[in-house]
């Protein structure tokens, strides 16, 4: 790492001394970019902490509500320099319930809110609520709190075991939980990044990710403060409707490191038209990451292909694997030449948790390496139920152990002892048990599913992104990312249920050619039928903040009836 220091106060502290001058953090309101230096970053925070201990005391926990921005990016050093605990959020959306804020509140027990004066004022606002969540708590505009660089301000004892945030797991597969990350899990995963990728002083990035999960707030704020680099932010909704603002910003910025779900691979090469191709150069781009969801080698292969005429490289993209229980990166490619690696195995097999190559008969599926275990983390394939690792032929689940593994949940010492103090049958440990499945060949993982979200039908294990994924290529109307996939049992039988977000102009005869594509290609590919398909408005099904389908939440809609469907 380009820095001895182990924690992040240090980190900034020294950044703040030796590259005082030099610009951090940029980010893009609209055609407006506001930048803070290193030494504007640190004055800034000193005063803030200053502001907030006289709220509370080290240890407690603040609720950080802001936008994407670097109002958030301030608070969140200005706990650190407080020794007050960081409890990212978002920004509920009006008129939505506030459920997701309520259950993070009511684990974290936070004494203070942090947010803007434009939030806080807001006539209609959460915080003018008389009854909710935020009624009763304090809260601190932090953007009405000038910087003074004569503060004399003393940080108050941290150590790299002193935790410094409570990182919201995405809730999709359960509620959300919040995983301790302390100092030194974050320095020790951006360490491994920093080596993996690899990242230097010269680098730069650009973020659109939510700066409240955890690839946007380790990766696109904590990294390049560790690493020592620049890096340009904007908003995930900007993003969202023109991805081109995406490609065009690493354009005129010269970034070499960028990246995301592969999802949004995929809506650059489905949105982005030839006219805005035109004013896009990616020649710099060297490290294009892909991870928080399955890896598709078509995604790879469409969006290099597409993307080539703008200096775009293959050789580019970075396939990677983690979880916040792990900080941010538990695996990833070696840059060593070798390039990405990829395994063809029989659908059939996998079906059965089974490694084979296909053969005449079988359909078969590529599936994409996600690296290496990254930094000194080690990385197993566990049959869950035996605690035993699995012949390297066979699917289990991943279980992770090493210093970037966080201490555990908060306030939740039951699942913090199920998840994060897993054994192995010949007592070594304790490893993080990751709920993912997956298996290793030559080093490298490979994961094919979750373990809660595995559908199982006439003793047949289906994995609905699979499904999900086939079902968005079947009809051009359909978008990426915008289905799920789960079973219910009816009459004593699991029955397949196919969810999907559509158009609700369409004219009813394209609905039904929509809803029969999707049951044929299904049929086709998996050999699997569909139970029914259940067409509904954009944006209304369930999804995480970081963009994940909730699909035990469509499960739940589904049986309830209160799906908004349109056919």
């Amino acid at each position: 790492m380009l820095t001895t220091c182990s924690t992040l106060v240090e980190i900034l502290r020294e950044r703040a001394t030796r590259q005082g001058g030099e610009r951090i953090y940029t980010f893009l309101y609209g055609q407006e970019e506001h930048s803070l230096t290193y030494a504007e970053l640190d004055t800034i925070a000193r005063s803030a902490a200053a502001r907030l201990l006289q709220q509370c005391a080290p240890g407690d926990r603040a609720l950080l509500i802001y936008p994407p921005g670097l109002d958030y990016v301030i608070a969140l050093f200005a706990c650190m320099y407080a020794g007050v605990i960081s409890v990212p959020s978002y920004v509920p959306r009006p008129n939505r319930p506030l459920s997701r804020l309520e259950s993070i509140m009511a684990n974290a027990q936070p004494r203070v809110a942090l947010t803007t004066r434009e939030l806080l004022n807001a006539p209609k606002g959460m915080f003018r609520q008389q009854q909710g969540p935020l009624a009763n708590l304090a809260r601190i505009a932090t953007d009405e709190i000038r910087p003074d660089p004569s503060l004399e301000f003393a940080v108050p004892k941290i150590t790299p075991e002193t935790p410094v945030i409570l990182q919201y797991t995405s809730g999709s597969t359960a509620s959300p939980k919040g995983v301790t990350l302390t100092h030194g899990n974050i320095v020790d995963n951006t360490a491994a990044i920093e080596k993996n990728f690899p990242l230097d002083t010269t680098s730069s990035t650009v973020f659109w990710l939510p700066p409240y999960h955890d690839m946007g707030l380790i990766g696109g704020i904590l990294q390049p403060l560790c690493t020592g680099f620049p890096v340009c932010l904007m908003s995930p909704v900007a993003f969202l409707q023109r991805p081109s603002r995406w490609l065009q910003t690493i354009s005129r910025l010269r970034a070499t490191c960028s990246g995301g779900p592969n999802f949004a691979y995929d809506l650059c090469v489905r949105r982005v038209s030839d006219e805005e191709m035109s004013e896009i150069d990616l020649s710099t781009w060297k490290i294009a990451f892909n991870g928080a969801e399955p890896i598709r080698k078509q995604t790879l292969d469409d969006f290099s292909e597409k993307f080539a005429r703008c200096g775009f490289r293959r050789s580019s993209f970075h396939p990677c694997y983690g979880l916040a229980e792990s900080t941010l990166m538990a695996t990833g490619m070696d840059r060593d030449g070798t390039g990405m690696q990829f395994q063809t195995v029989s659908r059939t097999a996998l079906e059965k948790d089974q490694i084979e190559p296909p053969n005449a008969n079988d359909e078969e599926m590529t599936l994409v390496s996600s690296g290496h275990a990254a930094g000194t983390q080690d990385v197993r394939i566990v049959d869950p139920a035996t605690a035993r690792t699995v012949p390297a032929n066979s699917v289990g689940e991943v279980w992770i152990s090493g210093p970037s593994v966080a201490a555990g949940y908060w306030g939740r010492p039951k699942e913090t002892e199920e998840t994060f103090s897993a054994h192995l049958a010949t007592g070594e440990g304790p490893f993080l048990r990751s709920g993912d499945l997956g298996f290793l060949r030559d080093g490298q993982l490979y994961i094919t599913g979750r373990i809660k979200d595995l559908i199982i039908i006439r003793g047949q294990n289906y994995y609905p992104h699979d499904l999900e994924f086939t079902a968005q290529r079947s009809h051009p109307a359909l978008q990426p990312a915008s289905g799920a996939a789960f079973s219910v049992q009816r009459d004593g039988i699991e029955r397949l249920i196919l969810m999907q977000e559509v158009d609700g102009r369409l004219a009813s005869e394209e609905l039904k050619e929509i809803t029969t594509r999707i049951s044929a290609s299904i049929s086709e590919t998996h050999d699997l039928h569909v139970d029914q398909v259940v067409l509904v408005k954009p944006w209304t099904i369930p999804r995480t903040t970081s963009g994940k389908i909730q699909r035990y939440l469509c499960r739940a809609g589904y049986i309830a009836g209160t799906l908004q469907t349109v056919s």
